[in-house]
């Protein structure tokens, strides 16, 4: 089968991305669906600051690679061994595969799942294959999905099976922004009713994360990021109070604000003086997770003595700690009863062929959740 989709090839492309064009559109083609996967019809994709991080370099992969990891779509064509999905049932994509039998996937930790992540390190289906190539040249999967794509091929381990009902570009923030945002909130920091939270960087993840915390009833939701417009945001969305965590007294406000520090800080922007505001924002005894992916050699200088001496938790949070069979529907359902609003992080609907339009736009700070639409 043949398929458009968006490939990088190179690194750290220099910027404008609307001049040097690092994603390129290729008419590659798909293999048959092997053991227990499926080929999906895309319908909506999001761009994310993961696949941002992939792009400028922050996060290397494997390259060529086909890129996007947030996506949605419709099954057309089954491999053999699939028992629980048909053709035309409507699906999201998880961006870690889940194998279902490892000790984490067995213990409700598929955000930790042995097989998953093995085979999105090495840029295959969980199964270990590629399905991506044009001629000879096989490309990489990104996270097993390639959903910068108009098909994908895809294991059934990497889809979760929705309602009908749910617009595709609604049901696309479901498989990263949704789950990573709600997730590290109501799993990982496991936010009580009542308690204060604060939230570090305000894309779509950190955005997801405040109707998150709305939802969980917390009762001091503070949004923080350097941007002006990204604060307006969130107080739209219900954050009581907003932050620049950049100026010099932003940490002494906020103490005073909650009187010691949040109960709880969750960090998604990626930049260790974010994470270290987050840290020291968080009140005796309280918790601490980031959910963010700086570059790989970012160290973060902690003293164990406030550890132990405060008793603060320091927590890494993964697909947002959750199952994403058990999640992603109780999610779907928040959005369908009305407290999850998550129509409202879309900023722009855009065509695959503005793809690097778009992540310029992302690197700027002018968008939230861009969806490339599939006719």
């Amino acid at each position: 089968m043949k398929s458009k989709a968006a490939i990088l090839y190179n690194l750290n492309s220099e910027r404008p991305y609307t001049e040097s064009k690092p994603l390129k559109i290729v008419e590659i083609e798909l293999d048959s669906p092997g053991f227990n996967e499926v080929v999906v019809k895309i319908k909506a994709a999001g761009l994310c600051h993961s696949d941002l991080s992939v792009i400028d370099g922050n996060r290397p992969r494997q390259l060529p690679m086909a890129m996007g990891h947030e996506a949605s779509g419709v099954i057309i064509e089954l491999g053999k061994g699939v028992k629980n999905l048909k053709i035309g049932d409507h699906v999201v994509f998880a961006f870690l595969p889940s194998c279902g039998n490892c000790q984490f996937c067995q213990t409700g930790r598929a955000g930790l799942c042995e097989s998953g992540a093995e085979a999105n390190v090495n840029g295959t289906l969980i199964g270990g294959h590629k399905r991506i190539h044009k001629g000879d040249e096989y490309y990489y999967h990104h996270l097993g999905v390639s959903g910068f794509a108009e098909y994908a091929v895809a294991s059934v381990n990497s889809l979760v099976k929705i309602d009908s009902d749910i617009p595709f570009e609604i049901a696309a923030l479901f498989g990263c922004a949704v789950l990573t945002g709600v997730g590290a909130v109501v799993n990982t920091a496991k936010l009580k009713l009542g308690q204060s939270i604060l939230i570090v960087g305000l894309g779509g993840v950190g955005l997801a994360a405040v109707l998150g915390a709305k939802a969980a009833g917390a009762s001091k939701i503070i949004a923080a990021d350097l941007n002006t417009q990204k604060r307006e945001v969130a107080k739209s969305l219900g954050a009581h109070y907003v932050i620049n965590s950049s100026k010099s007294n932003a940490l002494n406000e906020l103490i005073e604000l909650t009187g010691g520090g949040v109960d709880v800080s969750v960090e998604f922007a990626g930049a260790i003086p974010a994470l270290e505001f987050a840290f020291q924002a968080t009140k005796r005894g309280g918790t601490t997770v980031t959910a963010a992916l700086p570059h790989p050699e970012a160290r973060l200088e902690l003293s164990p003595v406030i550890l132990v001496g405060q008793e603060k938790s320091l927590k890494g949070s993964y697909l947002g700690s959750c199952v994403p069979s058990r999640d992603i529907p109780a999610y779907i359902e928040l959005y369908k009863s009305g407290r999850l609003s998550v129509k409202k992080l879309i900023t722009h609907k855009i065509s695959l062929n503005q793809i690097n339009e778009g992540f310029e736009r992302l690197a700027l700070g002018e968008a939230i959740r861009q969806i490339i639409i599939f006719d």
